[in-house]
């Protein structure tokens, strides 16, 4: 090998290692770290009262997701979250905390969007509505007009009131207050999850993820 096909060849292996990094930090994780139990002084910091629950309060697994709506690895997560809810529904209490990371220009005002959503109890009607179509309002310039409004009809809010919730940041501390939550736990990464307090960060697949369901509803 000649000594300009070997600076090349460094070059290459440089920006391959760059790219992967970047995509790590602006898409989240989509591969599983190995898996650890949350401590049991932080365990109270997964849900708040006014976090937002779907499936059946009380249920014997209880699965936390930390997330962020314009980060490609949730929106991949997504259907599998709901493909759980679903198929063990009675079994399982998903809930949502918001982690919005900065590097994601629109991950902000989705979050405003989803909680002003909440505040009219269509929580997770918009949380389907902005993982759905995340490919479509990530990028927008103005996301609330181009898209979220629409988002907001097709389900039934009162789009007027939306609209001025999402743009005074009325539940805006509904988001500290999952940020806040997450720093104290230790969450560094989307999506990060919790399934009866065993942590795991990145996505899973679904047969994976029904292990560890199976494996919680035997234990508990």
């Amino acid at each position: 090998m000649t000594q300009e096909a070997k600076v090349l060849t460094g070059i290459g292996l440089a920006t391959l290692v760059i790219v992967v990094a970047a995509a790590f930090f602006v898409g989240g994780k989509t591969t599983p770290e190995k898996t650890k139990n949350v401590s049991s002084d932080k365990a109270k910091l997964l849900i708040r009262e006014n976090s937002h629950l779907e499936g059946t309060k009380g249920a014997k697994v209880t699965i936390v997701e930390f997330g962020d709506f314009q980060c490609p690895a949730c929106g991949s997560a997504y259907p599998t979250v709901a493909k759980i809810v679903q198929d063990y529904k009675g079994k399982v209490t998903f809930v949502f905390r918001q982690y919005p990371l900065p590097v994601h220009q629109n991950a902000k005002i989705a979050a405003l969007a989803a909680e002003a959503a909440g505040g009219q109890d269509k929580f997770f009607e918009m949380y389907a509505q902005l993982y759905e179509n995340q490919k479509a309002w990530s990028e927008s310039k103005k996301p609330v007009d181009e898209y979220f409004v629409k988002y907001a009809k097709e389900i039934g809010l009162d789009v007027n009131q939306f609209k001025k919730d999402v743009e005074q940041k009325k539940y805006q501390k509904n988001i500290d207050q999952d940020m806040n939550d997450a720093g104290a736990i230790g969450v560094s990464a989307t999506p990060t999850f919790y399934i009866n307090g065993e942590e795991i960060v990145g996505g899973l697949p679904y047969d994976e993820f029904k292990k560890k369901i199976d494996a919680a509803l035997k234990s508990s």
